[in-house]
């Protein structure tokens, strides 16, 4: 297909994406090749929409309206299909027209029409609502503003789609068409409705996976053993609750069944006659695209590879992951792996272990996803050590282990977990996020209804392991763990630290504030958790200790007593085995098993709180809090109290909108839907579990992040504001920003950023009310003294080299010149220490009130996004790294929370009886400089150093911007599945 240059096929528009009911399709450019494509889309839609697209019969496309629809100079005219397999399932085209609705000749016309072609079995998914999205965006690229939709009343299904897309609009009725006119600058409303729309639909494409009707096992072997048949005996043991077929083209020739497992035997999958949800692929890499072929033919509607030999080994088998992700996408299908450990659902109406796990877990309330087989294999044990069996305080809700992650990966986790009703913790071990500005911001929506704890491993440049595509990351580990704790993420650095929290959390309630009770038996072991305590920051009281041989009864009267207290918000109780009368320690057996009846007891009466147990020998303690209670247990509570249901203070209102669909076409009800079909019965109360550590320091550190993220979730449940302020001129530094890059990007390779010359940086940052001192060169002395003289006395003379730059410590500034004499004395003086005039670059600048020097960043960050930073000037953040940073746009609440974080944050408050300075300016600045590279993505550096804070009001004294050309996509335009 030959294009002129200036009407180049533009790559970046393709793009995968998932639809309301889970499936995928694959949204591109119309091409001139696609003539038979669209003839054929067009005969299989019905005489009713083509009716409600043409307003008159229209049987068939002619030749010459096959060419207007294939032929487009992506400028103008563009033309956007839908597909699934290869074929069209829907278009959509603009044409840009003039005021008077006619084809447009000016290129300043901002205004086009706008129509939608949605195959009749295909409407309902959502496509014609994902083809906005994207052709909205494809306009705005291409200076459109405005969107214009005629439509006959009776198509009401249209007519939804734009009333509902959230983007101002304005409606009219004439001649019996319905006119319908969008502002396609994006709204928060429009923003929003994209975002639920993406949530939705992919969290059911995940449910479609965890909760397949029917399973086929590919690759399964002949004789017992192997990848497959492994695979295929855990699924049968765990109980599934569906369908499980075994595949093999080397089975023989009519086998019905496999032997001993009794279950249906096929040589392909056309062979099975009905239909099949998920397949599991255990085949060699070479023969996987096959099986993937006669899947998508199949209708499946996902596959979960456990194939290994793709991006892990090397460039060839990278190339062949990327292919497989393409062929799996084409037929609308989601894709777990390649190289994956597998996933697990416990839910009692599904029971599946598709996974290489010999032993299903508990069910229980933990959401598991790991990118690492080997990290799946130990959460896992770690788990059933510390709680087996259903309804133990270590039972999890699903587990899924992605593997080389090229499809599935966490965000698709917490999208489903997000409103999961049998999830209260989201546990994630990541060893890349592939997406990281779309990662903080499910994060941050997920904490603020169930907790999210994340590891992340490879956390140095480097070390990212095989077959994970990874952004560079430019900012420090430090910094991105301060960033996950912004959206909300608990961070922990271990498999164990995972484990200790989501146990706490899966099972407590969040406290109210970080006063600790500690009581035990032991002075000892109090006396370390106590120190623990403070360590982590939370206030503990000192320890009640009780005697060495406190009888079970006296700790429930102890723990029952600190609950019922006003005084404290979590209870630590640590317990040794006691002494007897005799002087015998016990052996901690059958008394440990009645110390956990009574201390469930005391919690079963006042559940309120959340309580810790450390111990030291004594197993059987920890084994009987954790355990699943017997059909008879007297410490279950009479109501369910479920983490996301407890009534604590910190408890933000449930998220609005409808939860995930629960509908697939042609597929077994999915378990909402068999549920909702199920007869009601009395909601199950939930058992009362305390976590128990064998050390005090685990105990306190998993206590302390519950605290640090209940804080989080009051504050998130008033959240701050980014302030408008009336001089900035929003629309005006965007004109500068794209004259500039015109003017200086035009010999820079794509993806690179350029400096601003100063006086258009200072310009541009004037725009937004960020005023710099004026600086003016000096050259020589003469030139030294006339700025001097322009300015006014007192001066200060610096260099601006770059190896002096900032750096009053080696002589290159010189402050408070009060007269000629002097400065052109300092000037002979800075020139023969520190070297030439044209070394140096001195520059002249008049003097601000004295105050304390701070430096104000922000950047983009292919790791973290876009990063506010904070610090003050010299050595706090350039030698000790005393910095805080937040994501942009940052809120007023949140730029003050970073001024009061760093560690010298006392110096801007009066320290030592100086005077406090101006830290409301401070704020101001901050908001300021985040709205600047929050409303301009072409703005990737800012840098103000320094920034003098004074007891009123502050001066900038250098800045420098860098802008750049955005990326074509990024995660505030339309939704799409990225790509590895």
């Amino acid at each position: 297909m030959q294009m002129p240059p200036d009407h180049a096929y533009p790559t970046h528009w393709e793009a995968d994406v998932v639809l309301r009911d889970g499936g995928t399709a694959r949204i591109r450019p119309i091409t001139p090749d696609d003539a038979e494509r669209l003839v054929s889309f067009y005969e299989q839609v019905s005489d009713e929409s083509k009716y409600y697209r043409f307003f008159a019969p229209y049987p068939r496309l002619s030749d010459r309206d096959v060419h207007r629809f294939t032929h487009h100079d992506y400028i103008d005219r563009v033309g956007l299909a839908a597909t699934v397999g290869g074929e069209f399932i829907a278009t959509v085209r603009y044409d840009r027209i003039d005021e008077r609705g006619l084809p447009a000749k000016n290129p300043d016309d901002d205004q086009a029409e706008v129509a939608f072609l949605v195959q009749d079995a295909h409407q309902g998914r959502g496509v014609a609502s994902a083809l906005l999205e994207h052709i909205a965006a494809v306009a705005r690229e291409r200076g459109i503003r405005r969107f214009a939709a005629e439509v006959l009343p009776a198509n009401t299904k249209m007519i939804k789609v734009f009333t509902d897309a959230g983007y101002t609009q304005k409606r009219t009725f004439a001649d019996g068409v319905v006119r319908l006119e969008l502002d396609l600058e994006p709204t928060e409303q429009s923003m929003a409705v994209m975002r639920g729309r993406e949530q939705r639909a992919e969290a059911r494409s995940v449910q479609r996976l965890l909760a397949p009707g029917s399973v086929a096992v590919i690759g399964t072997g002949r004789a017992p053993g192997g990848l497959g048949r492994t695979a295929l005996r855990n699924i049968l043991d765990a109980g599934f609750t569906g369908r499980v077929h075994a595949v093999n083209h080397a089975f023989p020739e009519g086998v019905r069944h496999l032997e001993p497992e009794g279950v249906p035997a096929a040589r392909t999958l056309r062979e099975i006659p009905e239909p099949v949800d998920l397949a599991v692929i255990a085949v060699p890499a070479a023969g996987v695209p096959d099986v993937v072929r006669d899947c998508g033919e199949h209708g499946l509607q996902g596959v979960l590879v456990l194939s290994s030999g793709y991006a892990e080994a090397g460039a060839e088998g990278r190339e062949r992951q990327r292919a497989l992700l393409r062929q799996v996408r084409s037929y609308g299908m989601r894709l777990i792996g390649p190289n994956a450990f597998g996933l697990l659902n416990t839910a009692p109406d599904v029971r599946l272990n598709a996974s290489l796990a010999p032993r299903m877990p508990g069910a229980g309330r933990i959401g598991l996803f790991t990118q690492s087989g080997a990290i799946g294999i130990a959460l896992l044990s770690g788990l059933h050590a510390r709680g087996p069996g259903d309804g133990g305080i270590a039972g999890i809700s699903t587990f899924v282990s992605t593997g080389n992650r090229a499809d599935v990966s966490g965000n698709d986790l917490l999208q489903f977990w997000y409103d999961d009703p049998h999830t209260d913790v989201a546990i994630l071990y990541l060893e890349s996020i592939g997406n990281p500005r779309k990662f903080a911001r499910l994060a941050r929506r997920t904490a603020a209804v169930k907790p999210v704890v994340v590891a992340k491993g490879g956390r140095h440049h480097g070390t990212a392991p095989l077959g994970h595509a990874v952004p560079t990351v430019r900012v420090p580990d430090s910094t991105v763990a301060a960033l996950m704790r912004q959206a909300g993420v608990i961070r922990v650095d271990t498999v164990t630290e995972l484990i200790d929290a989501g146990l706490l959390l899966a099972s407590q309630p969040l406290p109210a504030g970080p006063r600790v009770a500690i009581l035990g038996n032991s002075e000892s072991l109090a006396l370390l958790a106590y120190d623990a305590c403070l360590t982590e920051g939370l206030r503990p009281r000192r320890p009640h200790v009780l005697p060495s041989a406190a009888t079970p009864e006296d700790f429930r009267a102890a723990l029952a007593e600190a609950l019922a207290g006003d005084g404290w918000d979590a209870v630590v109780v640590t317990a040794i085995p006691w002494v007897g009368e005799e002087g015998a320690a016990s052996s901690g057996g059958s008394e440990g098993a009645a110390l956990a009846d009574a201390l469930r007891a005391a919690v079963a009466a006042d559940p309120g709180k959340p309580v810790t147990v450390v111990h030291l020998a004594m197993d059987d303690l920890a084994e009987t809090l954790a355990a699943p209670p017997g059909p008879h247990d007297p410490h279950v509570p009479q109501e369910p109290t479920a983490p996301a249901q407890r009534p604590t203070p910190e408890r933000p209102p449930a998220p609005p909108g409808p939860p995930a669909p629960g509908y697939a076409p042609d597929r077994a009800p999915a378990p909402e839907a068999r549920q909702a079909a199920a007869p009601e019965t009395p909601a199950r109360p939930r058992p009362v579990h305390i976590p128990a550590y064998p050390a005090a320091e685990r105990a306190v550190r998993a206590l302390a992040e519950a605290v640090r993220y209940a804080a989080w979730r009051r504050s998130a449940a008033e959240p701050g504001r980014v302030p408008e302020y009336d001089d900035i001129q929003e629309a005006a530094a965007g004109v500068d920003i794209e004259r500039l890059l015109d003017r200086l990007t035009g010999d820079v390779a794509p993806g690179r950023s350029v400096a601003l010359p100063p006086a258009d940086a200072e310009a541009l940052l004037a725009r937004y009310g960020i005023h710099t001192r004026p600086s003016l060169p000096a050259p020589d002395p003469d030139a030294a003294v006339r700025a001097a003289a322009r300015l006014g006395y007192p001066v200060a003379l610096k260099t601006t080299a770059p190896h002096l730059r900032h750096r009053a410590d080696l002589g290159g500034v010189r402050l408070d010149i009060a007269s000629e004499a002097e400065l052109r004395r300092t000037y002979a003086e800075l020139t023969d220490f520190l070297g030439s005039p044209e070394e140096l670059r001195p520059v002249v600048q008049s003097m601000v009130p004295r105050g304390v020097d701070t430096v104000v960043r922000a950047a983009i960050d292919p790791a973290a996004g876009a990063v506010l930073s904070f610090g003050l000037a010299g050595a706090p953040s350039q030698l000790l790294g005393d910095i805080a940073h937040r994501l942009i746009p940052a809120t007023d609440r949140e730029v003050t929370e970073q001024i009061r974080s760093i560690r010298s944050a006392p110096l801007l408050f009066g320290w030592r009886g100086s005077q406090p300075v101006d830290t409301a300016a401070l704020e101001e600045l901050l908001l300021r400089v985040s709205r600047l590279v929050d409303d301009h993505p072409e703005v990737v550096a800012v840098d103000l150093e320094p920034v003098v804070v004074a007891p009123h009001g502050l001066a900038v004294l250098s800045a420098s911007v860098r802008l750049a050309r955005p990326p074509a996509t990024t995660d505030l335009g339309p939704r799409r599945l990225p790509v590895y």
